[in-house]
């Protein structure tokens, strides 16, 4: 199969879930007497917005140049990104929740902070997934994409990405209390690995987004 319907849909996904972002910022009421400080009170919500929208654009742009190096898909792929674009549905959820329990429920924001954690750990599981199958058959790369290695410090990069997500996981169930940045530490190593893929053209399994969680940005 061509790439055109795979690269098409994904995008109607991607397009879909950060646009539905929005609906979690609900103005106050006109009644308000302090708009300023009501606006202020209502951070997380403007937060999970912003962190929400960047993780799912880098996704986007990771997603992009990888299937750009793809001449068709198999059955396998397209189950895998299936896999993907379910967890990319799920994040803005995910970041909704932490980010109202971070203020309202602090004796269960750990939890929410846990299944935040979780839905990275996902996200990247299935893009990790997704580009180490493009990159052990070369029958769905593109012509000038073969014979591009797949490298041992590619192969660790993905593995420290879930490694920290996993991490971070118990990290707050152990906790009483959610943290500041969780699975931080992840994004910035996918960050670096969307420039390292996108710099050798090709699919040398690099880690994933390139800025945040999710991918290689190839």
């Amino acid at each position: 199969m061509k790439t055109e319907r795979v690269q098409a849909f994904s995008d109607g996904v991607f397009a879909v879930a950060i646009t539905l972002l929005v609906l979690d910022l609900i103005p106050p009421p006109a009644s308000t007497n302090d708009l300023f400080a009501a606006l202020a009170d209502r951070w997380p919500d403007f937060a999970a917005f912003a962190l929400s929208f960047v993780t799912i654009g880098i996704i986007w742009v990771n997603h992009h140049v990888v299937f750009d190096a793809v001449k068709r898909v198999d059955r396998p792929l397209l189950f895998l990104n299936l896999g993907l674009l379910m967890s990319i549905v799920l994040l803005p959820f995910s970041t909704s929740l932490f980010a109202r329990f971070l203020v309202q429920g602090a004796d269960q924001s750990h939890v929410a902070a846990a299944v935040f954690s979780g839905s990275l750990l996902l996200m990247s599981l299935w893009f990790d997934a997704a580009y180490a199958w493009i990159g052990q058959h070369p029958a769905l790369r593109r012509d000038d994409q073969q014979g591009t290695p797949v490298t041992i410090r590619s192969l660790v990069r993905f593995g420290a990405g879930i490694a920290i997500y996993a991490a971070c996981i118990g990290i707050w169930f152990i906790s009483d209390s959610g943290a500041d940045h969780p699975g931080a530490g992840g994004d910035l190593l996918h960050g670096r690995s969307g420039h390292h893929a996108r710099r050798h053209h090709g699919l040398s399994l690099v880690n994933r987004p390139s800025d945040v969680p999710g991918s290689p940005r190839g």
